[in-house]
């Protein structure tokens, strides 16, 4: 298997939000809510994260853009806020990125069924 990692020319200069504490360091744009209380994290985190590069892919926009690092915080940490995904995203996009969104970690899927379901997504799109 190769693979190949690509930013699809969407990599932008970002101010430094990257935040850092006793028990939790990166940038809250892309973190998981129990990463951003500084709860125990896993794998679960790493898929709320990815769930927030689809979004970005899908709508060509920097995520939480017109908030502050610490506004992030309170907004995915603290007031269960998610990014907003428009309505002319495919339905299938929308369902397995709110699913990877879920504030229960334990409820969000894993990477092996993204990847099943981004297969079938792939598939219905090309019939």
């Amino acid at each position: 298997m190769v693979i190949f990692v690509a930013d699809f020319g969407l990599s932008r200069t970002k101010a430094n939000t990257f935040l850092s504490s006793k028990t939790a360091a990166g940038t809250p744009e892309w973190m998981a809510p129990e990463v951003i209380l500084g709860k125990p994290s896993n794998e679960k985190c790493d898929v709320f994260s990815f769930a927030v590069i689809l979004w970005e892919l899908v709508t060509l926009e920097q995520p939480w853009r017109q908030l502050n690092p610490s506004q992030v915080v309170a907004a995915v940490g603290f007031m269960d806020q998610r990014l907003e995904i428009p309505s002319h995203v495919n339905p299938q996009v929308t369902a397995l990125i709110e699913l990877c969104w879920d504030t229960d970690p334990t409820r969000r899927p894993s990477f092996s069924h993204v990847m099943k379901r981004l297969r079938q997504i792939t598939a219905d799109a090309n019939g």
